[in-house]
């Protein structure tokens, strides 16, 4: 049995050809995704999940978590910052202080970005508790716009980012043959009391808070469209019963690329080992 996903006809020649060497893979921009936990009264842990809207060129219609490609501007090593550094952040990544920095702050600007859930605070060990409003939406469209870089943004209000409010979780790199790929670092955190996530945003048309277990049961049966990197950090929250628990696990970051290859003359993505166990096919 093939660990993996049968690709559309149409990939087969995009596989033979890189494979040969008569295509180069399209190099994968460095990015972050937030997986945003809660505690529910009844339900247990939950996780925030949206839904791309049809019309994104990556990954349309897919459930995914709140995250985006690095801005140039994340690494303005400016930002006023609380928590781990970015060289332990680099440690935990296998990646240099200027990459770190970027991705934490890209962490943080998307997740704010596509949710209005802001990990920052007025002051090192405090968080804002309410994003809702105007003046706040006119700050996420000039983020989104790239009017105003995130340091600029965190300056105007005399914020302090809080890395210490996220915990690395994994890494993955889509595969060489997509033609847009990304190096994306995962990371976890816990929704701020007081702070709401918004229903929707410009690249989605549904979002959910969901059962880990749930989420991935509905991404691996088909139910849901879901990339594999989805699917198999759901399964690996499911394990866990609350927030607290999930931000306390120890984690080796190990990276994670699956590959295409021709198998009985179809086109299959392989998936890691210890990933593939998490995916039902």
């Amino acid at each position: 049995m093939v660990n993996g996903l049968k690709l559309p006809e149409s990939f087969r020649d995009r596989v033979e050809d890189i494979r040969s060497g008569r295509a180069e893979p399209v190099p994968a921009r460095d990015a972050a995704t937030v997986v945003v936990l809660r505690d529910h009264e009844r339900r247990g842990l939950e996780a925030f999940l949206l839904r791309r809207v049809r019309s994104m060129e990556f990954a349309p219609g897919a459930y995914v978590f709140p995250g985006g490609g690095v801005d140039p501007r994340d690494g303005d090593a400016d930002v006023a910052w609380s928590g781990p550094s970015p060289a332990e952040w680099g440690r935990a990544f296998n990646a240099d202080e200027t990459l770190a920095r970027e991705l934490v702050c890209a962490a943080v600007r998307e997740t704010f970005e596509e949710t209005l859930v802001l990990l920052a605070g007025p002051t090192a060990e405090t968080v804002v508790d309410d994003t809702r409003g105007d003046d706040w939406e006119d700050d996420r469209q000039a983020l989104l716009n790239r009017d105003r870089s995130f340091g600029g943004f965190l300056d105007r209000r005399g914020l302090v980012l809080r890395s210490d409010l996220l915990r690395p979780w994994a890494h993955w790199i889509t595969p060489k043959v997509e033609p847009k790929r990304y190096d994306t670092r995962f990371f976890v955190a816990a929704m701020p009391e007081g702070q709401r996530a918004r229903d929707v945003s410009t690249e989605a048309d549904q979002v959910a808070w969901v059962r880990p277990a749930e989420a991935a049961e509905r991404g691996s049966s088909g139910e849901w469209l879901m990339l594999p990197p989805t699917i198999a950090t759901l399964a690996e929250l499911a394990e866990f019963e609350t927030v607290a628990d999930v931000l306390a696990a120890p984690r080796e970051i190990v990276v994670h690329e699956p590959t295409a290859e021709i198998i009985d003359g179809e086109a299959y993505l392989v998936l890691p080992e210890s990933v593939a166990r998490h995916y039902r096919y």
